[in-house]
C-alpha cells in the first residue's frame, strides 16, 4: 500500500501530479486554481521551496499581493541567492506602491543574475 500523507490519503506521487497541474493552470491563466492545488501540496510538504515559489507566482498573477509577498519572502529566507525570487518580490512591491523596497530587490536580482530584464529593472544608471 502506498505511503500517504496526513488525513487526506494523498500520496507523494499525487502531490507531484498536483504540482505539475498547478504549473499548467498558471500557464493557462488560472492562478486561483493553481493556488488551490498548491495549498494541499504545501500543507503536506511545507519545506518544498519550488511549490512555494510557484504559489507565490500564482498569488501575484491573481493580484493577491500580500500573500505573494509572504511566499516570495519565505523563498528568499531559504534561498537568499534566488535572483528570480528577488525580481518577483520587487515586482510585488512595485505593484503595491513601495518603490524603495522594490528598487532594493531589483538591484539584488540584477547583482545575482545579469539577466537583461533584471538589469533594466534595477535602473543602475538612475
Amino acid at each position: 500500500m502506498p505511503e500517504t500523507s496526513g488525513s487526506t490519503g494523498r500520496t507523494p506521487e499525487t502531490h507531484v501530479i498536483d504540482f505539475r497541474a498547478a504549473e499548467q493552470l498558471l500557464a493557462a491563466r488560472d492562478p486561483r486554481g493553481a493556488v488551490k492545488l498548491l495549498d494541499e501540496v504545501i500543507a503536506a510538504h511545507p519545506e518544498n521551496t519550488a511549490a512555494r515559489l510557484l504559489r507565490a507566482r500564482a498569488f501575484f498573477a491573481a493580484a493577491q499581493l500580500r500573500p505573494a509577498e509572504l511566499e516570495f519572502s519565505i523563498v528568499l529566507e531559504r534561498e537568499p541567492d534566488n535572483a528570480f525570487a528577488h525580481f518577483a518580490l520587487a515586482r510585488t512591491f512595485e505593484r503595491q506602491g513601495r518603490p524603495d523596497q522594490a528598487k532594493r530587490h531589483f538591484r539584488l536580482a540584477a547583482a545575482l543574475d545579469p539577466n537583461p530584464e533584471f538589469l533594466r529593472a534595477a535602473r543602475f544608471d538612475a
